[in-house]
């Protein structure tokens, strides 16, 4: 018989189902637990000493009465429930450390989401050269007056070169964005023309170039020399919502000369507007 202690073995499909990737998304605990309770057929009591939680507790957790906050307790229920890597970054948790050293090292931190990375990217652009920027809209980037890094651009000296590309607001890959995320063409073109107009007002005192390019977004991604922050988009979230990679150039590290290509040929094959 399998000790309580040992993690609860659950089916790799069952981490992919819509209601388990939901739960883990938004950290819903009680619906984590519920996973293990219906795929893993684990009683409430093995449920806690794999995850090392109070029975009580976990109880508590099921029912909605107690809230989990701290990333060291979903490290525990990670752990406890031997979720996949898949699963745990989906939840904001870095990948498991592999037997084996690597020689690269370029996934430097994972983030549950941009805003939790927000003070180490703001700190990272106060001191870059080169700011180079791929969304869909911008404006919680660098578009908005309280966006994520006007105030960094506008207040750093030397101001660094801005590079930006965006969604052209008239290809059919802004209307199957705009689909995606449930919003009106209308209102979400809208918004990619707004920050248009503030990059104009922008260029004015920073060195910038601005494209627009027409394919369904994939990743979003914010680069400041040697270091990136990287991010997707899906039809369940949007860029700020999912979990954000901080890579760093290091030898041999394919992911992020990977992502700075990507970013280089989108460029080249995009329109200049600024």
């Amino acid at each position: 018989m399998v000790g309580v202690f040992q993690p609860i073995q659950i089916p790799d499909w069952a981490w992919r189902s819509e209601a388990a990737r939901a739960a883990l998304r938004s950290r819903d605990a009680a619906g984590i637990l519920r996973v293990a309770q219906q795929y893993g057929g684990a009683s409430q009591h093995r449920v806690a000493n794999a995850v090392g939680i109070l029975q009580g507790r976990v109880s508590e957790i099921m029912r909605g009465t107690r809230q989990i906050t701290s990333l060291q307790v979903f490290e525990r229920i990670a752990d406890g429930l031997d979720m996949p890597d898949h699963a745990r970054v989906t939840m904001g948790l870095a990948p498991r450390v592999a037997a084996e050293p690597t020689p690269v090292g370029e996934v430097l931190a994972t983030f549950a989401h941009q805003a939790a990375a927000e003070a180490d990217i703001r700190a990272r652009a106060a001191a870059t050269s080169r700011l180079d920027i791929l969304a869909v809209r911008a404006l919680g980037i660098i578009g908005f007056k309280d966006s994520l890094l006007r105030r960094s651009v506008l207040g750093a000296a030397p101001r660094p070169t801005l590079r930006v590309l965006l969604l052209d607001p008239d290809s059919a890959a802004a209307t199957q964005r705009a689909g995606e995320i449930d919003e009106s063409v209308e209102a979400f073109t809208g918004g990619i023309r707004l920050s248009l107009v503030r990059l104009r007002e922008l260029a004015a005192a920073v060195p910038t170039e601005v494209y627009l390019y027409d394919e369904v977004p994939v990743w979003r991604m914010i680069g400041m020399d040697d270091t990136l922050y990287v991010s997707s988009f899906s039809a369940q979230w949007e860029g700020h919502e999912s979990p954000t990679y901080k890579l760093v150039n290091t030898t041999g590290g394919a992911l992020f000369h990977g992502f700075r290509r990507t970013f280089d040929d989108l460029r080249d094959g995009a329109h200049r507007v600024i």
